[in-house]
């Protein structure tokens, strides 16, 4: 019970200080560039920390640590590739993306290739993306508010949303851009004190867990544990163990080695020193654990879909690439990318420590599959003390920072591509349309508990990196493309990255290569829709855009010259766009 106390004061200390800052920020928010845009006016620095903060999801504060400690040492291409994504943003995406002063991923779409059916269909996309990226961070607020404080699932998802609507509502990015650069040093710190005090205890206490890190026996039960499965679950075990059954049949049982089904509702109690059966998806023991890649071709695939997907599906994330209008130039978006990658670096250093850690404090979150909760758990669970549910408080302030600060930012986004396209109205419109945005994505996380958090992210990467990224970059460098091209891309990419989801969801893992593309297609899905944007261009190349010439200039001319396109609000209207020093074609 002190420790729920401890993590809801730390999470009413963020909540408070979260509305304080987004109310104080949105005191002159008026027009539509207020929401939309901040204005061009944010500092490179102020805008790097949101962009970070906003980045930095569910996935990254606690899926990051569940799947290192599930998963070992293979699970650290997540974190690179998160941060590596940005490498690549830089290089070939944010400055030209800024001087065409498209507000969203459809005004670029209409803009380069001067198609009103390609932005229509970039739209639903977005959406569609905006949507698969929100149900993960709903599903964090679920198992958060469920972990500290034992409350179903459901009402975590449900306050949250509420949380998030009212922050996002209060002044859009003006607003959130304040709040984002506040929670990315929340969570930084959240991440960082409870790992330097944990491991300095790791470090200086007994040395048999050190040794055992690279040991071929599984993890053990350091205490009689009580394990409460609260969904189904196929148990692995390597090594016999003894355990009481509580739930439909009472009693002791020897669990041979093999899988064991397990029944939601059951309780199995541990006897300290027992081994630690895993579910059927994790690393069984310690050394297979620190090995990487011993999967043979199942492992490579996966693991370069992965690499694929979080490289280049960062520059097709909806909320990401509308942080950079909100800089006043082409340079400055550069300069703020570069920004992010530091930061980003910086963070990524610590969820590592806690999915070791975890290995050997909570075991049992190995046993039930619900590893997204390890960086919950571990300060209580491996101090006992009230340093432990201090730090707690701490970890469970930066997890709720997580997913209220990337939800603000996916509905502000989401909400102005469909007032752009579709409401095409005032700020209230605006507002309107984020309650909307809010109702699809909350009822999908209320059905998807058992999902992991990493997983969930990582599709929503595959989309953005099978649609966008290609038309993104070949419409920026390459002039020969066309809006044929680009729609046979979006709907070749997104189309095979839904087929592999249905697939997935109808046949399983059977463990096989061919089962781990269903799970990560974008080693894939990726390929082929760059080449069919390429082909589909080459045949339809007689309908290059006529003013095809004017826009590459305008993207690629540095900013002194005065090419950089924006556009002014008229009582929250875009309207069309300012010339620079130069005039237009």
């Amino acid at each position: 019970m002190s420790s729920s106390i401890w993590a809801l004061s730390g999470i009413g200390v963020i909540a408070a200080a979260t509305f304080g800052i987004g109310f104080w920020g949105a005191r002159n928010a008026r027009a539509t560039s207020d929401f939309l845009a901040a204005r061009q006016s944010v500092r490179e620095e102020r805008n790097a920390a949101a962009i970070s903060g906003e980045y930095l999801s569910a996935a990254s504060f606690l899926g990051i640590a569940g799947l290192v400690l599930k998963e070992g040492v293979d699970a650290l291409w997540y974190p690179i590739g998160f941060a590596a994504g940005y490498l690549a943003l830089m290089l070939f995406v944010a400055a030209p993306l800024r001087r065409s002063g498209a507000y969203t991923l459809p005004d670029f779409a209409e803009e380069r290739l001067d198609s009103l059916p390609l932005r229509w269909l970039s739209t639903a996309l977005v959406v569609l993306i905006g949507w698969l990226y929100l149900v993960p961070q709903m599903q964090a607020a679920g198992l958060t508010l469920s972990s500290v404080t034992g409350h179903p699932y459901w009402v975590g998802v449900l306050a949250v949303t509420g949380l998030v609507l009212v922050s996002a509502l209060s002044g859009g990015m003006r607003a959130v851009t304040l709040v984002q650069a506040f929670q990315y040093w929340v969570k930084l710190f959240a991440i960082t004190l409870p790992a330097f005090v944990l491991f300095f205890v790791f470090m200086t206490g007994d040395a048999q867990h050190q040794r055992a890190l690279d040991s071929p026996a599984p993890p053990v039960f350091e205490r009689d544990t009580a394990v409460h499965f609260e969904t189904d679950v196929r148990l692995r075990v390597d090594e016999p163990v003894w355990v009481q059954v509580v739930g439909a049949e009472h009693g002791t049982v020897y669990m041979r080695p093999g899988e064991h089904p397990v029944s939601t509702g059951v309780v199995l109690r541990f006897p300290a020193g027992s081994p630690v059966p895993v579910v059927d998806d994790a690393e069984p023991d310690n050394a297979s654990w620190l090995r990487p890649q011993d999967g043979g071709i199942r492992g490579l695939v996966e693991t370069y879909s992965v690499i694929m997907a979080t490289f280049l599906g960062t520059m097709g994330l909806p909320h990401v690439l509308a942080r950079f209008y909100s800089n006043p130039n082409g340079q400055g978006a550069r300069r703020t990318t570069l920004y992010v990658l530091a930061l980003l670096g910086a963070f990524y250093l610590f969820p590592t420590v806690f999915g070791l850690l975890s290995r050997f404090y909570v075991p049992m979150l190995l046993v039930t599959g619900e590893t997204d909760a390890a960086v919950l758990l571990l300060p209580h669970l491996m101090l006992g003390n009230w340093l432990g549910g201090l730090l707690g408080a701490v970890t469970a302030a930066g997890a709720f920072a997580a997913f209220l600060s990337t939800s603000s930012g996916l509905l502000v986004s989401v909400a102005g591509v469909l007032s752009a396209d579709v409401l095409r109205g005032r700020a209230v419109d605006v507002r309107l349309v984020m309650v909307v945005s809010c109702v699809l994505p909350t009822l999908l996380a209320l059905r998807m508990s058992d999902q992991d958090i990493t997983q969930s992210v990582g599709l929503a990467f595959a989309m953005a990196a099978s649609t966008f990224c290609p038309m993104l970059v070949l419409g920026i460098w390459w002039r020969g493309l066309t809006a044929a091209g680009a729609a046979a891309g979006l709907v070749t990419g997104g189309g095979l990255v839904l087929v592999a989801v249905v697939v997935s969801m109808l046949t399983g893992d059977d463990g096989s290569w061919v089962s781990a593309l269903s799970w990560q297609p974008a080693v894939v899905t990726v390929p082929v829709a760059f080449l069919v944007t390429w082909g589909v261009s080459r045949a339809t190349r007689r309908r290059v855009p006529a003013g095809v010439s004017r826009v590459m200039l305008r993207m690629h001319a540095p900013d002194r010259l005065g090419f950089i396109d924006d556009r002014t609000s008229v009582r929250g209207v875009p309207q069309e766009p300012k010339t620079g020093r130069h005039l237009r074609e």
